[in-house]
């Protein structure tokens, strides 16, 4: 029985690898442990920062309700807290966008918040 050998499969294995370097600087694009490296630690970042984007996105939503919030003289954890009490269910990433780019809309919601604050306390 004639010998096989795995030359077309590791071929392809390291072809399919150095595509994925492409445009990696110096070696890390042509020399295979260096590219293998490269590549596996990107898939890494890229695993870890998919995960990382959701934080990064609330916090910037949470940062930009806070700023149009002191505006109208409210705290950001007095602001939610007025929320939940007079029963207006918007997400972070909805208020966020009121808030950049309709104010008049959002000051309306900053109102009705302070009249679930003042009912709460009331």
């Amino acid at each position: 029985m004639p010998r096989a050998t795995s030359a077309p499969a590791r071929k392809k294995r390291r072809n399919k690898l150095f595509k994925a370097a492409k445009g990696y600087f110096g070696g890390r694009k042509n020399l295979y442990t260096a590219a293998k490296d490269g590549v596996e630690k990107g898939w890494e970042h890229s695993y870890r920062d998919r995960k990382k984007k959701k934080r990064n996105f609330r916090r910037l939503w949470i940062a930009r309700i806070n700023a149009a919030v002191r505006a109208h003289d409210l705290s950001y954890s007095r602001f939610i807290n007025g929320l939940k009490h007079a029963g207006i269910e918007l997400d972070r990433k909805a208020l966020a966008d009121l808030a950049v780019r309709s104010p008049e809309a959002f000051s309306a919601v900053v109102d009705r918040a302070k009249e679930g604050l003042a009912a709460k306390v009331g």
